[in-house]
């Protein structure tokens, strides 16, 4: 499989590469690490004429600490965000996610702002970042909004980005105390390999150890990580034990949308769903106990 002719632009900065998406607008795709768009373009799964790199834009890389909360640039890589001391200090669960994410061949290329903007179906960062509450956030010419992660995406490689507007960054806000999440998944095999189904999961604790909020949400299993409010219900206000874990995982293999392909069946994605939500809230439960005062 070759990449199909294509032209390739190079943008300095966030307005050039934003004026040249919305003038070549719907015919073009903007490039960071390329490791979805490009194989995607070998596939035939998307055909554009006109690629946009945005590598050159260094204010789009790094992390930073905001408002006690963490701030991702869009280009930072998979490999930064893993070795991140704030990240490893105070937002331990995205190391769940990251440190899984394929080869390491892969992670010291691929970005954070490039597996949420992709919207792949098997993304690994988006229901962990979700489970989160995080936000994304949106730059164009007409100004600058924020969206909460579970609404940027509508469809397998679809969200909501205008022709004009490029993600520049990712917002997760200060996990409150008695917060705890995790992220879960089943692979083929170690290295290297999307996601057959995965599960994040976050839940707040008040001071009597009761569940206060909880979120859990699926990935690999629907055309877009799927928060499914009716499994956090389940939890609310309940103890969280074996019992509560069970009722959960059973809303989200309800709320599952598998399909059946080469990785595995519907069938054996949905239960794989409930092990992987029990498994999950159990290592957010242990978190979560750690912060409660």
């Amino acid at each position: 499989m070759y990449v199909p002719d294509i032209e390739l632009h190079e943008a300095a900065t966030v307005e050039e590469a934003a004026a040249l998406k919305a003038r070549q607008a719907p015919n073009a795709r903007l490039l960071a690490g390329g490791t979805d768009l490009l194989v995607d373009l070998k596939a035939g799964r998307i055909g554009v004429a006109h690629v946009i790199s945005i590598n050159r834009i260094d204010a789009l890389r790094g992390l930073s600490e905001l408002g006690g909360g963490l701030r991702i640039g869009a280009l930072t890589t998979i490999t930064q965000l893993g070795h991140s001391p704030i990240v490893s200090e105070r937002f331990l669960p995205i190391l769940d996610a990251a440190c899984k994410m394929a080869a390491p061949q892969i992670r010291n290329v691929a970005t954070v702002g490039g597996n949420i903007a992709c919207a792949v179906p098997c993304a690994d960062l988006p229901p962990i970042l979700t489970a989160m509450h995080a936000s994304v956030v949106l730059w164009s010419p007409k100004g600058q909004r924020n969206v909460p992660l579970n609404t940027f995406f509508v469809g397998a490689r679809r969200t909501i980005l205008h022709d004009d507007e490029v993600l520049t960054a990712i917002l997760v806000p200060k996990p409150p105390m008695g917060f705890g999440a995790a992220y879960a998944r089943f692979a083929l095999r170690n290295g290297n390999a999307v996601a057959v189904a995965a599960v994040a999961t976050g839940i707040t604790l008040d001071r009597n150890n009761a569940v206060r909020d909880a979120r859990i949400v699926l990935g690999a299993v629907a055309p877009i990580p799927k928060l499914v409010e009716s499994a956090g219900a389940k939890l609310v206000g309940q103890s969280p034990d074996e019992d509560a874990f069970s009722h959960a995982a059973d809303a989200a293999m309800n709320a599952a949308e598998p399909i059946s392909d080469v990785r595995g069946s519907a069938d054996y994605r949905r239960e794989l769903i409930g092990v992987l939500t029990r498994r999950a809230l159990t290592t957010a439960l242990d978190r979560a106990k750690e912060t409660v005062v």
